[in-house]
């Protein structure tokens, strides 16, 4: 899904895109668009591939994230446990959409998820 830390965000069918660059110590992957359960493997991939790296921080910036179903959710869920065991690097940027942060305050992910403030 994604062209590297210098390319384009390579667009999914269902309008989904994600983008990793490198930042100083920081490992940033974007997501774009609808992560819905046809791309949670992909973005679960990419974040291994960040996990495997030697940043200090991984930032999931949900941004532009314009929809969130329980699939994503339950992702996000999982990637915190995972980091839990892998230094604790994970933190997250809020998402901009009304919708996605509906569904985050739902779901009661906000007061549990690493959101940088």
């Amino acid at each position: 899904m994604s062209q590297g830390l210098e390319g384009t965000p390579e667009l999914h069918p269902r309008r989904f895109a994600m983008r990793r660059e490198r930042a100083g110590a920081d490992e940033r992957l974007h997501l774009l668009g609808e992560m819905d359960l046809s791309v949670i493997g992909s973005v679960d991939r990419e974040m291994l591939s960040a996990e495997a790296s030697d940043a200090d921080r991984i930032v999931l910036d949900l941004g532009e994230l314009e929809f969130l179903d329980a699939s994503g959710i339950r992702l996000l869920f999982h990637l915190k446990a995972r980091s839990q065991t892998n230094g604790g690097r994970l933190c997250m940027t809020k998402a901009r959409s009304p919708q996605v942060r509906r569904v985050i305050e739902l779901t009661g992910a906000g007061d549990l998820l690493p959101f940088l403030d």
